[in-house]
């Protein structure tokens, strides 16, 4: 695991997420594999995760939306979520991950088991490139951004939720995480120049750690014995002890603002 963790390609990362998610599908008691953004009036793991899904799907404007690729779909319950709110939607989930995609099967969701940097769509054929939670294991980044590009039509948008570090923050100030955090550790300012020379405009860009990050760490903290009882049905109790530091170190580090959590959309600079 811990050379899948260094190592980081596309092979490592979906052996990680196969030995990982059930982690958060037993803490969290459902198949979203989503920090969440939490609120008051979403204080429990899936209620935060479904609003991440529709502050996210509103963002992306999914209303006036109809042909949508979601990169990195995970398990696919955000698809089946959108999909209830706005049937009107072609969705198309591209995934790495067979096993997953399988988990995910549904009738009205076209799965695709393709890479992020070569994404199995024509020219100008999508209206929406989504990235919820998964771009940060995107290898090239600059890749992915340049197949969106390619996909989309001229009004369309790109829109990201993606862990990022902050500032001049650097892998030592990560601590544990480095090793904990099974994905790139892409900065900000990096993203946003990559996402800048591939021909987009930033149109919306929101920094929400406070409401990932803190909130869930708290979550975990308070809930923590029964958390551990659901964890130890299928791992050893070191994985959760690990777990439960690496939260710890997670909230410290948002803290301290060396990470953070954003939100990006972004649409064709019609310019270049």
């Amino acid at each position: 695991m811990f050379l899948w963790t260094f190592r980081r390609n596309e092979k490592d990362i979906v052996n990680l997420y196969n030995t990982l998610s059930p982690i958060m599908q037993l803490a969290t008691g459902g198949n979203m594999l989503n920090f969440g953004y939490w609120s008051s009036e979403h204080s429990e793991p899936l209620t935060a995760q479904k609003n991440l899904c529709m502050v996210f799907a509103n963002l992306a404007e999914l209303s006036s939306a109809r042909h949508v690729v979601d990169v990195g779909s995970g398990l696919s319950d955000p698809s089946h979520l959108w999909q209830q709110k706005f049937p009107n939607l072609h969705l198309y989930d591209v995934n790495i991950n067979y096993s997953q995609l399988l988990f995910g099967k549904k009738q009205k969701i076209e799965l695709l088991n393709s890479s992020s940097t070569k994404l199995p769509f024509a020219n100008n054929s999508v209206d929406r490139v989504l990235a919820l939670e998964s771009a940060q294991h995107f290898k090239p980044f600059s890749d992915f951004i340049f197949e969106s590009k390619r996909i989309l039509a001229n009004s369309g948008l790109l829109v990201m939720a993606i862990p990022v570090t902050l500032g001049n923050s650097s892998i030592k100030d990560l601590g544990m995480l480095k090793f904990t955090w099974s994905s790139e550790h892409y900065s900000l300012n990096d993203i946003k120049k990559i996402i800048h020379s591939h021909g987009f405009i930033i149109e919306n860009e929101q920094l929400i750690g406070n409401s990932v990050y803190d909130p869930l760490a708290d979550y975990y903290i308070r809930n923590r014995e029964e958390i551990k009882k659901s964890i130890l049905k299928k791992y050893p109790n070191y994985v959760e002890n690990i777990l439960y530091k690496s939260i710890i170190k997670m909230k410290e580090a948002s803290e301290k603002k060396i990470i953070d959590y954003v939100l990006l959309k972004c649409i064709s600079d019609t310019t270049q």
